[in-house]
Order: structure tokens, then sequence, then C-alpha cells
């Protein structure tokens, strides 16, 4: 509904009656001449002009500021609707509107983005969204919206692999910018898959445009091409050319992108990426220089001090870059790691000298030399922010400002902070600057490293030394011993009294930290200043010790902090516990050393500052207690690296969630619990998170027994042995017990189904045990006993328990009791076993000793290696002491004592080696060097296995020195001695592997080892599929060797081989060559389908028709793409064939999309256009807010509608085209409604003559008036010629009819 405000004339009356009475008499009597234009002011004196600045000298006047356009002012917070069409919404029950699931979506999406929603029912039962909020809020809230209130469909689209890359962007902001845009879900395979369809999630619409947008990058790409240059390292600087210039103008004259690697980086990969001509041109270009310079180039080597390949490098590589500028001559330096001494010089022979002589230079030009100076000088030396240095370089006025400059820059704000610094003049100082030398202090030393050139370090080598001179005569210190209780006291309260005596005497006083808990306190300066500080310190220090008035209000106090909380309390780097003390800046806190794991930290100070940070720190404590909850889960280890997650961000999201801390055991562990620390609830959060991951990743089972409370404790057993034997006994499955006092009844068992109900049945029946007739008995024996006891694999024990039916539990490492043995089972079973073992233990009390012959050629395997064997036998049987025979002496008895048992077996085990020792052999076994690497296995697991299986020893050769490493020639003489030629039919030492051990058991070995030796096969393969079967970035290729565990290699691309070598084990080798032969048929196939995709046709339509087969957002051209898989490309602007539009697809495909575009043309050319006339103040009402009302007529009427262009010369002329019949209705249409509007016009204009000024006569309100000049000035910038009229009888009103502003001009 539309409202008009109307002027009355009581309403200009009151509007008059507000001016002054001179406004009155002029507004009635309008203009009177020239006297009263004269009283007028004018413009300068109603508007003073601001007082202009004068422009400096040089500086040419810029523009009038405004004239300038400003940019406007925008709101950041935008608001935008959305609309989601009944059928498509997700929430249909129109009686929850505002309540149920749908309301809750809306707060969840407000609580996730910030946006702020506005929900409204359309007439269509469709839903309005109106969203505010940030630009990113909006965005994000809209892709929530999409996904959570309407429903989605899904589609896919085909582009080359090569070009997801492009799609998902650096760091995938592509991708993510995509889907915020469309408001969908993007799902790229990963880089091994092998297909290139891409599924798009959302509403139509999105897909659409995601569709769109993915189509346009990819047809981008397809413009573009990379090539790959294989091009020796040491010919890289010729390429590049000094400071990269050759490099930037061959990508200048090609337009080509040229990415060499820089010298640091070992690769010899040159990448070109551009336009495919501006490629091919780079490429040729490339090769001629790199042809030429391989042709041409000679090399020298010459020795170079290690010391002066820096000087030759230069900072940042500029002397290279300098010589090889001035000369053409690149100069290779060796990598810093090695020994090397040889600087290569490579270029052509005529430059060679020139460049020789440049290096010998750079690398003497510089020198080292050292200045001595007693350690405590040093600060003295730098002098007051460096001062003393500055100095130095007065004649040189840059460096010294830099130098200064430096020095603030690094922090050193005082002499104090800067006694253990290393200057570098040469980071100090800019190429241009003529100090470049290096000065160094080394904390402790009493010298001063000077480095640079020589000249400059003599003139600063002189100068420090007059420094050094100086101070020494003129500079002394003392140290003193002072009790720390009075330190603080002598500092005086903000350092007052220290700082006196230092300004009083010139001195240097260091009073040591409380930490340090040293008391003495060094003082340094002028000697006599030095001497009187120390009177008045030392004097200072004895009157607080007599009368104590410095510290009747001093208070020591002791507070208990457990120990694990004061690394917590101090923080990282010292940060926390500098806060409480900057809080509390009069206490002195002071904690126990770390290795004193002591409780107690003292605080000492002013008696009511020291309650204060008492209080504090108590409460600091006890939060830290509340977050210090812990509670262990214990998870199967094969699990910790999902419950980690990629780059640990499973277990990083976790903690940041839960506030918690996660600690996993370490890799190498053996421990499977996982300690959460943090508030009790939290932590409960983040156990039952890492639960679930395990659960959902394993076929883990968990069943709840019911077994009586009361029971639970004689389950558990001392200490969790009674638990723990079952939990390791059913294949380390977890049994979790209720807190105890709980009274619940429920007992966790947790693991893979087979142990669990292996451990149920158990549990079950030690608690009907323990109701009715379970008895328990303990019983001691030495620790080195239990091994024997428990025998070979639990042999022993095992007997015990199978002939007795009762339960022994040996302690575990852990136990801090490890003598005590428990068994358990019905009193008659108990008392059976405990009669068994006590014998057993009894007849190992019986302590004998015997002895053997061994030869004494033996005797070293026995004690070899500290004594391992021996150990071994110890604690296998229960701690026989094996002496053997002094070395040297060639006794061959050896003596055993311990229990009688113990000792017989081991005399017989020991028996059973010397037999292996003397049945030993050596075998060799001639395998290649080159493949011992692989038959090691990683870490030498391999090998270690075949030696643990075969009970050999192995011993691998030395690896071969290469050729030309091992001697050096001097003047045409190898300075070794001169090998004889080897014979060929020999096998080489380097690949002679040495075994040891009984012979059957070698040769056993032996076989092992031959059938570790890889073998190599061919497999022929067409040349082409070649890049697709090594995948991108190698990925493909990467697969199929760890999947089938060999080494694919895949010939050069310049060779254009068919043939692929496969080497591997000869076990794994046909699993790979099916696997890859599979993988050749499947890229076949590919190329069969891709070619059957590639048929192209063209079909010839009148350009003028494009605009209408492409449709509005390309919707036409999208449908007749996705309906029948084609691809269709309209001509570019500049293509001579402006009417070939071209369709790529199947065949069948592509016929279909030509009918379906040839359709369209017919109807198209079947239609008419005609021309009305409709008035034009009429065509803002007919074609609507933002368009929707024509929209809405051209839909409804089947037919294009156009209205005039600003400028055309028929401002009313309408263009209407289609099909005769519709356009025939729609011009109706129109006609009616421009009949309809024209009447609302009349209305309006009718009603605007009452806005007008009266014209009417009387005495005081009908005479005419004129027009109200309001405020008038004169003189003013648009009081000139014409311009001023157009101002003079503007006068403007309001009408709120459809929202417009009307301007109406007076005559």
């Amino acid at each position: 509904m539309s409202s008009v405000a109307v002027l009355t004339q009581e309403s200009f009356n009151e509007h008059r009656s507000g001016l002054l009475p001179e406004q009155v008499k002029a507004a009635a009597g309008g203009p009177s001449g020239g006297e009263e234009d004269d009283s007028l002011p004018t413009y300068k004196d109603a508007f003073p002009p601001l007082p202009e600045k004068p422009l400096p000298e040089g500086v040419q006047e810029t523009e009038n500021p405004w004239s300038t356009k400003i940019k406007p002012l925008k709101s950041s917070i935008i608001t935008q609707v959305f609309h989601v069409p009944l059928e498509e919404r997700k929430y249909k029950d129109m009686n929850q509107f505002g309540e149920g699931d749908q309301a809750k979506v809306c707060l969840d999406i407000m609580h996730k983005t910030g946006a702020h929603l506005e929900l409204s029912m359309a007439k269509d039962q469709g839903l309005s969204i109106m969203v505010s909020g940030k630009l990113d809020s909006v965005m994000k809230a809209r892709k929530e919206i999409v996904s959570r209130l309407q429903t989605q469909a899904s589609a896919t689209v085909a582009i080359p692999k090569e070009h997801h890359r492009f799609v998902i962007g650096k760091s995938g902001e592509k991708l993510q910018e995509l889907e915020l845009k469309t408001a969908t879900k993007i799902q790229i395979p990963r880089p091994e898959d092998p297909s290139n369809l891409i599924k798009i999630s959302g509403t139509k619409e999105g897909l659409e445009k995601a569709r769109h947008e993915i189509l346009l990058i990819s047809a981008e790409q397809d413009k573009r091409a990379v090539e790959r240059m294989n091009i020796e390292k040491v010919y890289h600087p010729f390429l590049t050319g000094a400071y990269n210039k050759l490099v930037g103008e061959l990508m200048q004259e090609t337009g080509a992108r040229i990415n060499v690697p820089p010298p640091s980086v070992n690769k010899t990969e040159i990448v070109i990426t551009g336009e495919k001509e501006q490629v091919a041109l780079a490429v040729a270009k490339i090769k001629i220089i790199y042809e030429e310079k391989k042709k041409n180039a000679t090399t020298i080597a010459v020795e170079v001090k290690k010391s002066q390949h820096k000087y030759v490098i230069g900072p940042k590589g500029n002397t290279l870059q300098e010589i090889l500028d001035r000369t053409g001559v690149s100069v290779e330096i060796p990598p810093l790691d090695s020994s090397s001494e040889t600087v290569i010089l490579r270029g052509e022979p005529a430059r060679l000298g020139q460049a020789l002589t440049e290096v010998y230079a750079k690398a003497n030009s510089y020198t080292v030399s050292s200045v001595s100076a007693p350690s405590w000088l040093h600060r003295f030396i730098i002098g007051k922010k460096g001062q003393n240095l500055a100095k130095i370089t007065l004649q040189m006025p840059k460096a010294s400002q830099h130098f200064i400059n430096h020095l603030r820059l690094l922090g050193f704000p005082s002499v104090k902070s800067m006694c253990r610094c290393d200057f570098d003049y040469k980071h100090l100082f800019g190429q241009s600057d003529r100090v470049k030398v290096h000065i160094e202090f080394t904390e402790g030393e009493d010298k001063i490293t000077l480095e640079g050139p020589t000249q400059d370090v003599q003139i600063v080598h002189g100068q420090i030394e007059a420094i050094v001179i100086d101070l020494v005569s003129r500079m002394d210190y003392t140290e003193i011993s002072v009790d720390p209780k009075f330190h603080r006291h002598l500092i005086g309260k903000s350092g007052a009294n220290i700082n006196r005596i230092k300004d009083q005497y010139k001195v240097s006083v260091r009073i040591p930290p409380d930490n340090e808990k040293s008391n003495l306190i060094r003082i340094e300066g002028d000697p006599q200043g030095v001497q009187e500080a120390k009177k008045e310190l030392l004097e200072l220090a004895s009157r607080m010790a007599i009368d104590g008035e410095y510290l009747e209000n001093e208070r020591t106090k002791d507070m208990i902090i457990e120990h694990r909380f004061h690394r917590a309390i101090i923080g990282q780097k010292g940060e926390k516990i500098k806060e409480i003390r900057d809080k509390f800046p009069e206490v002195i806190i002071n904690f126990p050393d770390p290795s004193q794991k002591s409780d107690i930290v003292q605080l000492r100070g002013p008696r009511t500052e020291v309650e204060k940070c008492y209080k504090f720190m108590q409460k600091m404590v006890a939060e830290m207690v509340e977050n210090s909850f812990s509670v262990s889960v214990p998870i199967f280890k094969q699990f910790h690296k999902n419950i980690i997650g990629k780059g640990g961000a499973n277990i990083k999201k976790i903690r940041e969630e839960t506030n918690t801390k996660i600690d996993l055991p370490a890799e190498n562990s053996n421990s499977e619990v996982i300690v959460i620390t943090g508030k009790k609830a939290n932590c409960e959060v983040a156990k039952n998170r890492i639960l679930a991951i395990q659960k959902e990743l394993a076929n883990i089972t968990e069943v709840e027994v019911s077994i009586p409370s009361k029971l639970h404790n004689s389950l558990i057993g001392s200490k969790g042995r009674f638990v723990r034997s079952i939990m390791e006994e059913c294949g380390g499955v977890h049994i979790h017990f209720p807190t105890e006092g709980s009274g619940i009844d429920a007992v966790t068992i947790r693991g893979p189904a087979e142990e669990v109900e292996k451990a149920k049945k158990q549990l079950l029946s030690l608690a009907e045990e323990k109701q009715t007739k379970s008895h328990t008995v303990e019983l001691r024996a030495k620790p080195e006993y239990h091994k024997f006891l428990i025998g070979k694999g639990g042999g022993n024990i095992r007997k015990v328990r199978d002939s007795t039916g009762a339960r022994i539990i040996f302690p575990t490492p852990e136990d801090k009791d490890q003598e005590l043995i428990t068994v358990i089972g019905t009193e008659e079973a108990v008392a059976e076993a405990q009669k068994e073992l006590e014998a057993l233990v009894k007849s190992l009390d019986n302590i004998v000793e015997d002895s053997m012959i061994v030869d004494p050629k033996h005797h070293r395997y026995f004690v070899a290696r500290r004594g391992l064997v021996l150990r071994d036998i110890a604690d296998e049987y229960g701690g026989v002491i094996v002496s053997f025979p002094r070395t040297g002496s060639q006794s061959d008895k050896v003596t055993l004592k311990g229990a009688k048992d113990c000792v017989e077996a081991a005399k017989k085990r020991m028996l059973e080696l010397v037999e292996d020792l003397d049945a030993q052999v050596t075998v060799e076994c001639v395998i290649p060097q080159k493949f011992h690497r692989s038959i090691m296995g990683p870490k030498g697991s391999r090998i270690q296995q075949i030696t643990k299986d075969h009970n050999v020893q192995i011993k691998f050769p030395d690896r071969e020195e290469q050729q030309g490493e091992s001697s050096v020639q001097e003047n045409g003489e190898s300075n070794g001695a001169v090998k004889e030629p080897s014979d060929p039919t020999l096998p080489k030492k380097c690949d002679i592997i040495v075994l040891s051990g009984r012979k059957e058991r070698c040769e056993a070995a032996v076989e092992a080892l031959k059938a570790l030796v890889p073998v190599t096969i061919a497999v022929e393969v067409p040349f082409e599929l070649h890049r697709y079967i090594i995948g991108q970035k190698g990925s493909g290729i990467r697969k199929m060797m760890d999947e089938f565990e060999v080494n694919i290699q895949v010939p050069a691309h310049e060779l254009q081989s068919d043939i692929i070598s496969i080497t591997g084990l000869a076990s794994h080798l046909d699993r790979a060559k099916e696997g890859l032969l599979e993988r050749v048929k499947e890229l076949q196939a590919e190329q069969e389908d891709r070619a059957l995709r590639s048929f192209k046709l063209t079909i010839t339509v009148d350009p003028k028709y494009h605009p209408k087969i492409i449709g509005r957002k390309g919707a036409i051209i999208t449908q007749i793409r996705n309906d029948h898989e084609v691809n269709v490309q309209f001509p570019e602007k500049n293509d001579e064939n402006q009417d070939q539009i071209t369709i790529t697809g199947y065949e069948q495909n592509a016929v279909a999309a030509r009918d379906a575009i040839q359709a369209i043309v017919d109807e198209l050319e079947e239609m008419i256009s005609e021309d009305i006339t409709l008035d034009r103040r009429v065509h803002a009402r007919i074609i609507g807010a933002r368009g929707k009302g024509i929209r809405k007529i051209m839909d409804e009427f089947k037919v294009d509608v156009r209205f005039p262009q600003n400028g055309d010369a028929d401002p009313n002329l309408v263009t209407v085209t289609g099909r005769p019949e519709h356009v025939d209705e729609a011009i109706d249409h129109l006609l009616n409604l421009e009949e309809e509007y024209l009447a609302d016009v009349a209305e309006n204009e009718a009603k605007m003559a009452y806005m007008k000024p009266s014209g009417s006569t009387g005495p005081s309100m009908e005479e005419p008036r004129g027009h109200s000049k309001g405020f008038v000035v004169r003189e003013a910038p648009w009081a000139t010629g014409s311009r001023y009229e157009q101002f003079r009888g503007i006068s403007q009103f309001w009408c709120t009819c459809g929202s417009r502003k009307i301007i109406s001009m007076g005559s």
C-alpha cells in the first residue's frame, strides 16, 4: 500500500511561522533590486576558506582532492536472503514451523558460524531465510543451510586427472573457495585413484555453478604445457647466468616460466611451464646453450684451503656471481660437510686464467687474527651500547652508525647485556661500507678473534689492542663474600643502594641472583673506586649483621608444593614465575634443585607481601590439583597410530576440544596405556572418544560380566597380580573392575572376541572358586630360581598346573616383593601344588659345586661380549655361577656352582654349546655386494631373522672403495703401491659373506640368503603408457612397489623403450608382473574409451542464436552437456568461423546433442519480433524490482521482451520476440498493464499539483510570493552564466509512491 504526503495551506502557515521576520519579509516581497543584493553576504564571508599550506620546494601541486572519487565506506555487516522451494525442503511439517528439528538446526548454524538467521514461510510454502553477519560468516551459514535444510542432489564432472590439482589449489584454498561460493560439497579422487570423475553434492543451482567453474578451470589448463629437462647440475650456472640475468632474459623473450633449482638443492631437473609454443621455444633455446657449453667448456681443479672457501663464495654467493659475470666461468665449491679442498673452474679455456686469478685474490683477501684480552674486560671493550667499538669506525661513518643501530636492534641497551655477544660486521654493514670485519667475543676465553679483509683487520686489531692496554692500566676488579640473605638489602628498594654506589664510585657491581646461592659479589672498575665500593659494601653488610634493623620486618615461609607441579608453576622459559615475581616484587621465591625431588618452596620478604604471595600461590596450586585428575585407558598398541591420526590431527583435536593432556606410550614401549590428565569430566569425555575410535577400527568386543563386588579385590589380587595373569594368558585383553566401594557388580572385558570369551570363562570360574572353595597360599623363592621353576616356554610350571589344577602366579618386574609366589585354587589342588613347588625350591637350595672340561679354544665364546652367554645361562638356570680359568692359563677346567638341579641343567646346556662349537664350520656365500643392503633388510631385520632361525653367525664384508678415492696421483705417479691385476674368475672379496655354525645349519642359512637376492625380469609395456603407470609425481609406481615389495624401473623418456624392469625377491616377481600387466590392460581400455570419447562433430549455427542456446547463466547448454555427456565448444571472439559450434564425446551422444541444438535453432527460426509503443513512464513498473515482473511475464508467455536503452531514438519502443501466438498474447497483456499503470501516473500527477507554491491573490497569504530563497550568498562558485539559473528554481518533494524520489524544476 502506498501513501502520499500533501502540503496543505495550514501546514504551510505552520512552516512559515518558524521563519525570522527578515526571512518572512524577503519571502513575501521577493527581490528588491541592487540594495538587497549588496546587503547579502559573499560566499567567502559565509564560508571562509581554510589556510593553504605552502608546498615544499620541488613538489608540484596535485589535483583538487574534491575532484577525485572518494571510495564509499561499506558496512562490514551484510544481509542475504535465501529461498528454499517446498519440493526441496528437508523438514516439511507445517505444524512445527519454528520448532522441532528445523529450529534446532538453525540454532546450531547460528552457533557455529556466528551469523544471525530469520526464517519466514512464503505463500507457496517455500522457506525464506534471511542471513545477517560478516561476509565470511554469511557464506559459511549459506553452505550449512544448503546442506542441512535443503535436499541434496549429486552430479559428476569428468576432467583430466592432471587438472585436479588446479581445482584443489594451494593447500586446498581454491577448493574451499569453490565450495563456499557454490554452497556444494566437492569430492576429488585421491592421487592414487585412477578415476578422473569429480563428485559434486548440493542443490541443483549449486551443482550447475560448481560444474561450470570446474570446467572453466580445466579449459584454462588445457592451453598450458609443462616440460622437464634433466641437465647436469654443473651447467646450471651457464643457463641462469650471473645474478639470474640470462634465465630472466629467456623468460622475457619466450614468455615461459623457467624454474632452475638453486645451487643448494641437489637436483638436475629444470621445469618449464607456459603456453605450448612458449615452452617449446624455451626448451629449444636451453638445449642450444647447454650443447654449446658442453662442447666448448673445459675445467681446471685447484686446491684452496677449506677455511678460505667462504671468501670465494662471498655473502649469499655474490662473489661467485661476480666471477661468473666478469669471466663467464663457473666456480664449483665442495659442500661444507666435505673435507675436500679442491675447487673446480669450468668455462671457455681463454677465460679460465682470469677466473683463476680472481679466485686466488678473493681467497687471500681475508685474514684471521686475535687480540689477547682478559675475559672480564670484554664488556668494557665493547662499551656502553657499543660505544668503544663504534670509536674504531669513526673514520668510516657509515659503518659506525650501522653498528650502533644494529646493537639496538639486537636488544643490547646496556654493557651488562652485551658482554657475551658475537658482533659480525659483515652482517652490520652493506656492500658499500669499507669495514667488513667479524669481531667475536667468546665467554671464558681471554682473547678476541678478528676476521675480515687483511687491511681492515690490521686497523681494527691495532685499535682494539690500544683499548685493551688502556683498560688494563686503569681497571681492576675484586670479589667480596656477603651472606645471600643481605643481598636484597644491599641492592635496596628498586636498586637505590647499589645504583648510588655504582654512580658514586664509577664501578660495576654484580650481585648473584638468589637461584645461584652464591655469596660472592664482584666489583669492577677504577682501582680506587673498586676499593672504596668494597669498603662501603662490607660496612653495610656488617651493620646489618650487628643490629638487624633491615631484617626486623622480614619473614621466611616454607610452602609445601608437590614436586611434579614445580615445572608448571615456573612455566616455559620461566614465564609464569616471572609474572608472579612481577606481581610480588619484594618477595624472593626459591624452588629446590630438580635433582633433590623436594616439595619445599621458600618465600622470603616483607611479612605482608609474603602472606599475599603465599595465598596467591596456594590458589594457583589448588587449580593445578583440580586439573591434574588422571585416568588410564588401555588401548591395543596397533590402534595407537589411528588415535594419533595423520600428522597428529586426531589426538590434537581431542586435546583441544576436551582441554586435556593426553600422553601416549613411546613407540618402542610395551605399554598399551594412554594417560589422560585434566578435569575429571573432561577426562571422561576424552576417554570415551578414544575408546570409540578403537571400537570403530577393529573387531573389538566389549562384554560385561556380573561378579559380586565383594569378590573384586580377591580377583584383582595384590597390586593386580591375579587379574594381570589372566590378561596375559588371554592375549592381552583389558579387564576393568569398577571403583572400590561403588557397589557395582559389572566387570568389563574388552578385546578380540575369542580372547574375551576365554577371559570371561576364566573370570567366572575363578569367581565361583572364590565363592565356594577358593584357597590361596603364598610361597617364597629367590628371584633367580623363578625362570628355572617356570622352565623354557613355561614348560615346568605348566606341568604343575596340569597335574594339580591350581593357578600359580609369579611376581612381575614392577612388584616390590620379587620372592613371593602365589598359588590359587581348591584346597586340595593348592596343597598338592604347594608340595611340588616346595620340593623344587628345596632342591634348588641344595648348593653344590661341580666341574666340567671345556677346550680352551672355546673359552672366548663363553666370556666374549662381557660374558653374554654366561649371563643367559645364569638367568635360565637359577643363577648358576660358572667360573672359567684366567686368560693365559692353559687349564680346561670350568667350575659350576649353584642348586644341584640347576647345575646339572646348566652343565648339559654348556656341553650342547661345546658340541655345536666343535661341529662348527665356516661357509662362504658369494653374493654381489650391490645386493647386500637388500638382503640385510630395514635395520638388518632380515639377517637377524636368519641368524635366529638357523642359529648361525653371519659376517658381511666391508664395502669396496670406489676407484680413484684410495690413491691420489702426483706428477703422474701414484703415491700408493701398484696393485697386481686380480683374477676375473675369482670372486671379489667384497662379495663374500661368511657364515659360521653347524654345517647343516650353515647350508640352510646360505639357501635362505640366496632366496633374498633380488632377481630382475623385463616386462614389455607400450612406451605411451609409461607416464600413466608412473602416475602423478610417481604415486602410481610407488603404490605398486609398496604393494608387491619390488623395485620397478621405467626407462628414461629419451630412450623411447618399451621394456620396464622389475627387481625383487623371486617369490614376489610373478605377482608384481601380473599386477603390472593388469594395470596395462586397464590403461589400454581407458585409451580406447578416450578415443571413442574424442569423436568431434561441427554444427553451423547463426551467431545471433548462440546466447539463446547457452541460456541464462549457461543453463540450457549445461543441460545439453549433462544429458548427452558431451563437451560443447562455442567459437572464441576472434575466431574466423563464428558460426561453428564443436561437439566432442561418444559418436551417438554427439549426434544426439547436435539434434538437440538443431531443435532449439529450428524453434528460434520460427520466432518473430514485433515492436509496440509503451509509455516510458510505466516501464519501471512493468520491469519490477530487480526485473522480477518482466521475468514473470516472459516465463508465462514464453517470449523475450526488450526495453529501450538510454539514448535510444524512441524511448517508448518495446520489442517482443517469440512464437506468433505467444507474441500476440504477451502484447495484449503489456498494453493492459500500460493502461492500468497510466491511470496511477495521472492520479499521482494530480496530487503533485497540491505541493506547488500557491499563485492566488490576497492581502497576506494570497499575494504572489515568488520563490523562497532560503539562505542566499553572493559570488558563489555556481553563480556563473546560465548554471546559476539552473540552481535557482529547484524545489524538491518526496512521494512515497513506489519509493521513488521526484525532483521538480521550477521556472
